[in-house]
């Protein structure tokens, strides 16, 4: 699945390598930065442009994506809270990142954070700038046996913890989706947050801003640690929350803090950046030249090769569409598109549906899109897409949970409290239906995008047979012609699929037929 992209608008600054790769790819560029501060000139151009490049500038507000044609929105960095991602997604637009671009950089920051904090370097500079000379007044700590606490142990966190370990210190950590084992392997001991605060002499946050995150440090966590702790922010303002901070700060609870981002930026409130044992930068953790051209390389290649249909490397909101790219697996993609236009005919909100797949590993990693092609079905809405579908099928009230077998005949099943709606596989390049309500056709049905179909079930196979029966003669009556026809029994069901030619069908003909069963839909 390839990626519309035809030009890209970019309104900040970028390395000059974004601009030339993407120049060299065939891809138009627009370079204004000053859009950034000009919200209703940036409404203007956007619709021009199928993908948009930002930094941290930039704010990419839900009305900003609604006015737009945008595929994609990428980020020359790793912070994303200027964008409003739920609005993208439900939009369909995708949202990538640069998630290793800047990471030495930040890394490093933070170690020089540590390493300024525990010698008083900023207020001695300071001092000496004044003409001082006050050399009592900076009496420091060694780093050497110190125990530093790293709050997420994703790719700057580690390399803080390895470089620190350098000076000596002991490192411990804490991470939901790292195990202990998995932290432990680069020497770090994993402790729950209520038994890592008290240990720590120093404590870094590398995680994003989310809910479960804001103000992650505050009063009762600074009362929970060392008298004296320092603290290191270098990811996030608003991870440590700063009114609490401050009263840390003053009762000497907290000893330091290194503060590279705030709550508001530039902030108004000046009194953490003047408190004199604060260390504070303007947002640096990224303004290296390495991380500023290695971010902009990644973010121009990242949307070439999207568009390519090579990779969704960084993209932070299409789970869906990463395992789809591969044009092998567009028939996989229809089969649970049309899966989903067949349900919506006999379920509705709010219903749990469980997509499950059967056979090699190949089905299993089908499971990752599959639910968003039923979710585009269900919803039969043509602005839907792999990205959004899911977001929007949810909150129509359909639950779509998904089910692994393995060995088997590499099949997809659509099930709803344990009765199998539908089956069906790929032949070829074809989507083909197998089962319908459980029960096997006798020939598999092609399913054909844009065709008109109708389905039906039945208690008996002599209650099928009469149905079919009546069903073609009134069809006969109406001109509509049969394109192809499957059947099939068992011993308490029976069901029937007909394809239909393009003929317009009479349904309210069907009904004064006696046929009260039958399910019509279009693919």
């Amino acid at each position: 699945m390839a990626l519309k992209l035809n030009s890209v608008l970019i309104t900040d600054d970028v390395d000059p390598k974004c601009i030339d790769i993407l120049k060299r790819n065939g891809v138009e560029v627009v370079f204004n930065p000053k859009l950034a501060k000009d919200k209703e000139a940036l409404l203007a151009e956007l619709p021009r442009h199928d993908g948009l490049i930002v930094r941290s500038a930039t704010k990419v507000t839900a009305d900003v994506i609604n006015a737009s044609k945008l595929s994609i929105i990428g980020r020359a960095g790793t912070g994303t809270d200027n964008i409003d991602s739920v609005a993208a997604t439900n939009k369909g637009v995708i949202v990538m990142n640069t998630p290793g671009g800047n990471t030495i950089s930040a890394a490093e920051l933070t170690c020089a954070m540590i390493c300024g904090l525990s010698r008083n370097i900023g207020t001695a500079c300071i001092s000496m700038k004044e003409g001082r000379w006050d050399r009592k007044l900076f009496m420091g700590s060694e780093l050497q046996g110190k125990t530093l606490a790293v709050v997420g142990l994703g790719r700057i966190g580690r390399e803080v913890a390895s470089r620190m370990r350098s000076f000596g210190m002991k490192t411990i950590g804490y991470d939901p989706l790292v195990s202990a084992e998995e932290s432990a392997a680069f020497d770090v001991t994993s402790y729950p947050l209520e038994e890592l605060w008290p240990l720590a002499d120093y404590i870094t946050v590398h995680v994003p801003l989310i809910p479960p995150t804001k103000n992650l440090i505050n009063g009762s966590v600074f009362s929970k640690c060392k008298k004296g702790v320092k603290v290191i922010n270098c990811a996030r303002g608003g991870i440590i929350d700063e009114v609490e901070l401050l009263e840390a700060l003053n009762s000497g609870q907290c000893g330091g803090a290194g503060l590279d981002v705030f709550v508001q930026e530039p902030p108004k409130d000046q009194s953490l950046v003047q408190h004199p044992n604060v260390l504070a930068t303007p947002h640096l953790g990224a303004s290296t030249t390495e991380a500023q051209s290695r971010v902009a390389e990644e973010i121009a290649q990242q949307f070439i090769d999207a568009r390519d249909g090579k990779s969704l490397f960084g993209a932070l909101n299409a789970k869906a569409l990463v395992n789809a790219m591969d044009p092998v697996q567009q028939p996989m993609i229809e089969l649970g598109r049309c899966m989903g236009v067949m349900a919506s005919c006999v379920v509705s909100a709010p219903s749990k549906l469980l997509v499950k797949a059967s056979g090699d590993a190949g089905m299993k990693t089908a499971l990752s899109f599959l639910p968003a092609a039923v979710g585009i079905g269900l919803m039969k809405n043509s602005a839907l897409n792999l990205i959004n579908a899911p977001a929007l099928a949810k909150a129509a009230g359909y639950e779509l949970c998904t089910e692994y077998v393995a060995g088997g005949d590499n099949s997809v099943s659509l099930v709803q409290d344990g009765v199998n709606l539908f089956t069906g596989c790929v032949e070829g390049k074809c989507s083909v239906l197998t089962q319908l309500a459980g029960v096997p056709l006798h020939n598999a049905m092609t399913l054909v995008s844009g065709s008109s179909y109708i389905m039906f079930t039945t208690s008996t196979k002599q209650a099928k047979d009469e149905a079919l029966i009546t069903l073609l003669g009134s069809l006969g009556s109406q001109g509509v012609a049969v394109s192809s026809l499957v059947t099939g029994s068992s011993e308490t069901n029976g069901a029937c699929l007909v394809q239909l030619s393009s003929a317009p069908l009479n349904t309210e003909a069907l009904a004064a037929a006696g046929i009260q069963v039958c399910k019509h839909f279009v693919l």
